[in-house]
């Protein structure tokens, strides 16, 4: 309870940066709507060509190289506008005011490194699916334990190529050490903000299952649209929130790794307490 209640203090205060500028949520905004052209432009030609079973049925390397071609872009998109988040969350805990074109031009200044360390995050996701397909249940184990791992390793690889001029790979090296020497294992505030956002989502599929219910008993097929629209956007902003706060919180962790201040609005000895030294 006590770990609970220091990562539920930690989101709060992490809340109160998107308050004073909502427009960070813009960003995981456009982060999602990218991803999601990027899932179209890869799955629909495949889609009535029948391209994923011919993979599977004949041509195995053309199938990994296709998973792979995925997850590179993907990756690259996912990760250039989290650098943007980022950026945009150091600049507000350095008492500016970020603009987005601003944001978004850190994040552009950096799209090498980007694009390198999409190509590493790739090639450890293509393994990870190997993994998964041919080794049955224990390749899944392997592997969930693995993701967790890299997952974790990789949490402050972001504000590490947005504020640090080293590549991909001595940025995963930098995250891990940072985390290593800083907070170990324990990574609380993640798995609090994982644990909260959890209870959100529970919380608004029940009274999703509430409203959509009441439309049908209603025998209205306007309240029963308008129902379905109210629970879509809300699980999206859910998920907007979710994700904005994760950049906030990396940047912050990342500043305190550093500097040992948190910025404006965190408690330095409040983050030194969430993520606690293995010794």
């Amino acid at each position: 309870m006590g770990r609970f209640e220091r990562s539920w203090t930690l989101l709060k205060a992490s809340a109160a940066v998107l308050r004073a500028d909502r427009r960070l949520l813009l960003l995981p905004l456009l982060s999602s709507i990218a991803s999601l052209v990027v899932i179209a432009t890869f799955a629909l030609p495949l889609a009535g060509s029948g391209g994923l079973a011919r993979f599977d049925a004949g041509q195995p390397t053309a199938g990994v190289l296709f998973g792979f071609a995925f997850y590179f872009v993907q990756f690259f998109v996912i990760v250039f506008f989290n650098a943007a988040l980022v950026a945009a969350a150091r600049m507000h805990l350095d008492g500016q005011r970020p603009s987005l074109s601003a944001a978004l031009g850190v994040a552009a200044s950096h799209w090498l490194r980007i694009l390198g360390y999409a190509a590493i995050a790739a090639t450890v996701g293509v393994l990870l699916r190997a993994i998964e397909e041919r080794a049955g249940w224990f390749g899944r184990i392997v592997a969930g334990l693995f993701g967790a791992a890299w997952t974790v390793a990789t949490f402050l690889v972001v504000p590490v190529l947005v504020h640090e001029n080293i590549g991909p790979l001595d940025a995963v090296k930098r995250s891990a050490q940072l985390l290593r020497q800083t907070w170990g294992e324990n990574l609380i505030g993640t798995l609090g903000l994982g644990f909260v956002f959890g209870l959100f989502y529970v919380g608004w599929a029940l009274l999703a299952a509430l409203i959509v219910g009441g439309a049908i008993a209603a025998h209205s097929t306007v309240l029963i649209v308008l129902g379905g629209v109210v629970v879509v956007l809300g699980f999206v902003l859910l998920g907007l929130i979710h994700s904005a706060l994760n950049g906030v919180y990396a940047a912050v962790l990342y500043r305190y790794a550093q500097t040992g201040d948190g910025g404006a609005g965190f408690d330095g000895a409040l983050v030194a307490q969430a993520f606690r030294s293995k010794a």
